[in-house]
């Protein structure tokens, strides 16, 4: 009944993603009912504030409810994992997201937006964990998840939109979350658009892109022309272990992000941030540093080549550790119904032998292929399998094995962007 749940809603929405514009301007073919550049603007957030390339395409449905403009976004996966080693696991899993978005416009050069977004991975991801090794971060039964990725809130983002175009090229923009994702870090990556064909984390979530789902956010940001300056409050702390509920804090953390955006097919960020106390058996505060670049273009038969390359670095101030990660990933679309995707990754660990604190660095290299099955009009239902080898120091090697494997195959559902 589980699964049966998400394959519909599967069917009935897409990947947040998106669309195929420069921030604040329409896309073709669709309609845009009352919508003012204001409100074009709100529909290139991704998640939170962040943004994809313009050129990417998103998949959504849009309808109208009078004067209210309603974006529907979502994915859902069926994976099935096998690793090898002593400490690879196995697991049928189904994670999943959906997001619905209200915009209206306010006057000529204002509009608002209310979001929520969804996931039902608390009861699709069962033992609050899938296998996924060399990942660290967050607790299930009150111990630290080691070689496993924990699962999304029920609530993973309820947040609220305000936003000014001034004649003058200068966009003001205002943001309020209980639960939403601050001005720190790239695109997350179930959102981002070279990730689209990848159903799990990556291992270095932790060191870049984890505070997407955090408490009681507030943002405020000024956009002029091609750069975008934004800065947060927000409570600090990773969500606990009961991902059914919403969380509360008081906002003791901040950050600060600055966007530059050359063309519709770039978006670059460095962001800065500290978090207090993040993680719950984790002593001390940590400052988070980032960069990325990413690059999206349309191809002639359809979907986008789509590149990320992301750093991040964390420094515990109880540990004194610095802790860094680097990222290389992209989807390249063969055709209109053949994605090939890559993911390359070097992140340090310090977390994987509790209580020990040594720090190890791990790479994880990752290909895999996609193929839509064209069985519905507006829903990019596919199959896949990625494969991820790993190189690892000698020192860990009796407790993973000399050369440890993960394999995922997988059912995607998703709605088709209004563009293909």
């Amino acid at each position: 009944m589980k699964f049966g749940t998400i394959l519909l809603l599967g069917a009935a929405c897409p990947l947040l993603a998106q669309h195929e514009h420069m921030p604040g301007m329409s896309m073709p073919g669709m309609n845009m009912g009352e919508m003012n550049t204001a409100g074009m603007y709100l529909m290139d957030q991704v998640s939170g504030t962040s943004m994809n390339p313009g050129s990417w395409s998103m998949p959504m449905q849009m309808t109208h409810l009078g004067s209210w403009n309603l974006i529907w976004m979502g994915t859902a996966y069926l994976v099935d994992t096998q690793q090898s080693g002593p400490r690879g696991g196995d697991k049928f899993y189904s994670p999943n997201w959906f997001m619905v978005s209200a915009e209206h416009s306010v006057g000529s050069k204002s509009a608002f937006q209310a979001d929520l977004m969804l996931s039902l991975d608390p009861a699709t991801i069962t033992d609050r964990r899938y296998p996924l090794l060399f990942q660290t971060g967050e607790t299930a039964y009150g111990r630290p998840l080691v070689d496993a990725q924990h699962p999304h809130n029920f609530i993973m983002a309820l947040g609220f939109h305000y936003v000014y175009r001034a004649n003058s090229g200068i966009t003001l923009d205002a943001y309020f979350a209980p639960v939403g994702d601050p001005a720190l870090g790239p695109v997350a990556y179930p959102h981002r658009a070279s990730a689209a064909e990848l159903p799990q984390a990556t291992i270095s979530h932790h060191l870049q892109d984890s505070t997407h789902i955090a408490d009681e956010v507030a943002t405020v940001g000024l956009m002029y022309r091609k750069f975008k300056l934004e800065s947060s409050g927000f409570h600090g702390a990773e969500p606990g272990e009961n991902r059914w509920i919403v969380e509360t804090g008081a906002i003791d953390s901040w950050s600060a992000r600055l966007w530059y955006f050359p063309s519709v097919n770039w978006a670059a960020q460095v962001s800065t941030g500290r978090l207090a106390h993040p993680e719950g058996l984790e002593a001390g505060d940590q400052v988070r540093t980032t960069a990325s670049l990413q690059y999206s273009r349309p191809m002639t038969g359809g979907g986008s080549w789509s590149t990320s390359l992301i750093w991040g670095r964390t420094h515990n101030t109880a540990s004194q550790h610095n802790l860094n990660s680097y990222l290389v990933e992209s989807v390249l679309p063969i055709g209109r119904n053949n994605f090939v995707t890559g993911r390359f990754e070097l992140a340090d660990k310090d977390e994987l032998f509790p209580p020990d604190n040594a720090t190890y660095r791990v790479a994880a290299y990752t290909a895999g292929y996609t193929r839509d099955l064209p069985l519905f009009r507006y829903i990019e239902s596919g199959i896949g399998a990625n494969l991820t080898f790993y190189a690892i120091p000698p020192a860990i090697r009796p407790a993973y094995g000399d050369h440890p494997v993960g394999a995922n195959v997988f059912v995607r559902f998703r709605l088709r962007p209004p563009s293909r």
